[in-house]
């Protein structure tokens, strides 16, 4: 994603470092939109920050990305990009060399870029992980950087990246989203539609109308084929959603609850802290504090359970 000639994608240079650059990335799609295909020119880790993307890199080959997942890019890799629902993305990209990339990650190398495992793959990402690109890119939204800490930050989330791209190779991490089956399709179909509106109250009986099979089915298929539940998968997407604002703006927690699909404040508190292992109030104190000491703490707290 390191080349656009098109005026609904808008790309710039973040952050410059002896280990990885750092951009952002934003799509914005019409209907007239086709997306043609293109070609990583660097090694390119992709961190959606908002909405949600098809990547498709193969005959019947797609996984869809949301701002709970990292997506991997290698060099010379051709690959076309679509918008479910036509909702567009943001992202937030590493862009490493041949050279970095081997020493910050040897094992993941192969020739010139990512290896085969590696290589146009979707990785979930550990609450932790989705912690951290939160941080990561309030330092760019505050404008006061501290190198250190970005490249803390972006090394962590590389190493996090992979690491649950390499489980989900194993078999560890089921939510690899790269069957090309009828089962797969029915679960593509309700991904799309939840990662479009994750703050919308959806229910079974919709969500298997949109895939075409009962609601029974899905269910079961769903947590087959994800390793999760429908409504944990929502949850993940909520919470990553509310992890910006809470970051991201002033909005008391009451709203950013009702905004992004929970019940009320309190519920949104407690799914937060079972998640991020901490309180969106305790999370936007520290992160104001612009104390990188106390960000590396939480960084290193262990969240209390998964939502």
């Amino acid at each position: 994603m390191d080349r656009s000639p098109d005026a609904w994608i808008s790309r710039r240079t973040l952050f410059e470092g002896r280990l990885f650059d750092i951009g952002h990335v934003v799509c914005r799609p019409t209907p007239e939109v086709r997306a043609d295909i293109e070609y990583a020119g660097l090694n390119v880790l992709a961190l959606p920050t908002a909405g949600v993307f098809a990547l498709h890199d193969g005959p019947r080959r797609q996984v869809v990305a949301t701002p709970k997942h990292a997506v991997f890019l290698s060099t010379g890799l051709a690959y076309r990009v679509t918008f479910p629902g036509n909702v567009g993305d943001q992202c937030l990209t590493l862009r490493l060399t041949a050279e970095w990339l081997a020493r910050l990650a040897p094992e993941s190398m192969s020739r010139d870029g990512f290896h085969a495992f590696t290589l146009g793959a979707r990785a979930v990402l550990p609450p932790a992980a989705i912690l951290a690109r939160g941080l990561l890119w309030r330092q760019f939204v505050q404008g006061d950087v501290d190198a250190l800490l970005v490249e803390e930050l972006g090394v962590g989330l590389l190493n996090a990246a992979l690491r649950a791209a390499r489980e989900s190779r194993d078999g560890a991490e089921p939510d690899a989203g790269q069957g090309t089956g009828r089962r797969s399709r029915h679960v593509e179909r309700v991904k799309e539609a939840i990662s479009t509106e994750p703050e919308r109250k959806w229910t079974l009986g919709e969500l298997s109308g949109i895939a075409g099979i009962s609601p029974y089915h899905l269910a079961h298929v769903f947590t087959e084929e994800v390793g999760t539940s429908v409504y944990r998968y929502a949850m993940r997407l909520r919470l990553a959603k509310a992890l910006g604002a809470v970051l991201d703006s002033n909005n008391d927690f009451t709203s950013i609850a009702l905004d992004t699909g929970f019940a009320s404040h309190s519920h949104f508190t407690a799914r937060f802290r079972a998640f991020f292992g901490l309180t969106p109030e305790a999370l936007r104190r520290a992160a104001g504090s612009g104390q990188a000491a106390k960000l590396r703490k939480i960084m290193t707290a262990q969240p209390a359970a998964a939502a």
